[in-house]
Order: structure tokens, then sequence, then C-alpha cells
């Protein structure tokens, strides 16, 4: 009379344990670049809707200003919140905050003096797209229209290089 025993061996229980594991790991390796998409495409949707807005104001009070004041200080750097801009703007401060803390980055605003001219940039979650040395992407849209990725943040552009 034969015997016959009922389960899995123990080698059989380890080789399934191994298939899950390089298999989980897989998944989480792409749902990580996939989180990096999503940020950068929240990035990217908000600087073009700050574009909008700048657009308003600019038909509103005839320069990018977020008053009548049509000039002013050169505005460049990390201040995006000069009185006589388009950066005070409530709406496009919290397009701008919101691409900041999407990209983890800190935004940088640049608004020409007469108020003709206007850029912001902010930093990409996912890195090495335009220039595999420079280690960080950035977005840029300006007043010209532009949208575009940049291996170095706008420093006192006010349209994107």
């Amino acid at each position: 009379m034969k015997k016959l025993s009922r389960g899995f061996t123990l080698i059989e229980l380890l080789v399934v344990i191994a298939i899950i594991g390089i298999l989980s790991s897989i998944v989480l390796a792409s749902l990580n670049t996939a989180r990096a998409k999503g940020a950068d495409a929240a990035v990217k949707s908000n600087l073009s809707n700050s574009r909008a807005q700048a657009e308003i104001l600019y038909d509103t009070n005839g320069c990018y200003s977020n008053n009548a004041t049509c000039n002013g200080a050169l505005v460049t750097g990390t201040a995006c919140n000069a009185a006589d801009t388009i950066f005070a703007n409530t709406n496009i401060a919290a397009q701008l905050n919101a691409a900041e803390s999407a990209g983890g980055g800190t935004a940088v605003c640049n608004s020409a003096a007469n108020r003709t001219a206007w850029a912001a940039g902010t930093a990409l979650k996912s890195t090495n797209v335009v220039s595999p040395t420079s280690g960080t992407d950035f977005w840029c849209v300006d007043s010209t229209g532009a949208s575009k990725e940049l291996d170095v943040n706008i420093t006192t552009q006010t349209a994107c290089p």
C-alpha cells in the first residue's frame, strides 16, 4: 500500500515566495516611475494654468501686473509675491505653490520692469530627461507662450531660454 502525502514541500514554497518577491519588486519600481510622471504632469498643468490666468490679467490691466501699475522694479528669483507683478495674484500664486509642491523644488518668478514680459519655472520630479549630467530638470513657462523643459532653472530671464 502506497502512502500519499498531502501539501507542498519546503522547496516548492520557497520557489513560490521568491517568484512573488521578484514580481512585487518589479511592480514597485514601475509605481515609483508612474508617481514621478504624475508629479511632472501636475507641475506642467499648474504652470500652464498660470499662463492662462496671466493673459486674463493682461487683458484687464494692459500689462502683466496684479493691478494697473504697469511699471516697477525688475523682479527675479524666488520672490514670487511682489505686489505689482502677476505673481501676487491669488490664483497665480496658488498655481505656483501647487507646482512647487508637486515638483519638490522652489519656483522662480521673473517679471520685466515694464510688466510686459514674465517667466516662471520650477523643478520636475523626474530627472535626467533633458540632460543626463545635470541631475534635475525644470519646467518653464513664459509670456510668449513657451512651455519647455530645461536642464537649469531660469535665473533672471523673462522668457524661457
